[in-house]
């Protein structure tokens, strides 16, 4: 076991573990940290507690010291210095002609470098964009090339829901979504309905995906050959929240389906869900 607290770096961003030694720090509480990529500034948001080593990746750093006043001004003009550098980003792009959409800045604490974030359709040969900008803030320069994702996480906004997008609200970590999900759910594989303001499937579909998948598991699936009370049959729909299944019976094929509930049914022949050929050409690109 080992003692950690967990510090992150940004508003909604991931959960780092550090080393408190002997200091007791609760949460809320800001602390300078050295990271990989220099001398930081976080918040605490787990308090000391004890981990198992296998959860610690790498070596575990410690806390310098409790933030103090001077470190929380010294925090706000890298902020109004970072606005400053994405003007000048932005115009230094232009200057290059590159086909790059400059997306953010992050100075570390300590000044020793400086992050440009960007997004671009393809590769981009900014060598001299990165000796340009060398030239003018004489420190560290690295430009990062983030994906869509990341670019809604960084700049926010507001959801189809017509909440602020769950990714730059609470999300720490992206989650992998697919497709399957989708089809799972019984939702309208158009893609204009699925995803999100990043283009990409929208990272919702992940937070029921577990009751559906369980309720699966006792559902037979659209097409399953069934045996009912009133005879044999096809299902011909099938509600999971409410387990109730349209049957499509044998005995008298022009009449309606008749509904029962899937804790009446005896499968006899399942059916796997599949994804037809147009459906998977209409939403290829939504996935990562």
């Amino acid at each position: 076991m080992a003692e950690i607290v967990g510090v992150r770096f940004k508003n909604v961003g991931k959960v780092y573990y550090f080393s408190p030694g002997s200091l007791k720090i609760p949460v809320g509480e800001n602390v300078i940290v050295e990271t990989a990529h220099g001398i930081e500034y976080g918040e605490v948001v787990i308090a000391n507690k004890n981990v198992p080593d296998e959860e610690i990746v790498g070596t575990l750093k410690g806390i310098m010291r409790v933030a103090t006043r001077k470190d929380a001004q010294t925090l706000e003009a890298n902020k109004k210095k970072e606005a400053e550098i994405l003007h000048v980003f932005t115009k230094k792009i232009a200057e290059h002609k590159l086909s790059m959409k400059p997306i953010g800045i992050d100075c570390t604490f300590d000044g020793s470098k400086i992050l440009f974030y960007f997004t671009a359709e393809s590769r981009v040969d900014f060598r001299e964009l990165v000796k340009d900008l060398a030239s003018v803030y004489r420190t560290r320069i690295e430009l990062r090339q983030i994906g869509v994702r990341d670019e809604a996480k960084m700049l926010g906004g507001l959801g189809v829901c017509g909440r602020g997008l769950c990714c730059s609200s609470f999300l720490g970590e992206f989650q992998p979504v697919s497709i399957k999900m989708a089809k799972e759910q019984s939702l309208s594989l158009n893609p204009t309905k699925i995803s999100g303001t990043c283009g990409r499937l929208m990272c919702c579909l992940k937070y029921e995906q577990d009751t559906y998948e369980e309720l699966l598991k006792i559902t037979p699936n659209v097409g399953a050959y069934v045996e009912c009370g009133e005879g044999r049959g096809f299902v011909e729909e099938s509600n999971l929240l409410t387990g109730k299944l349209k049957i499509k019976l044998d005995k008298n094929k022009d009449a309606p389906a008749v509904t029962v509930d899937r804790t009446e049914i005896k499968v006899i022949r399942d059916a796997q869900i599949r994804l037809e050929r147009d459906e998977i050409n209409a939403l290829k690109g939504l996935e990562d």
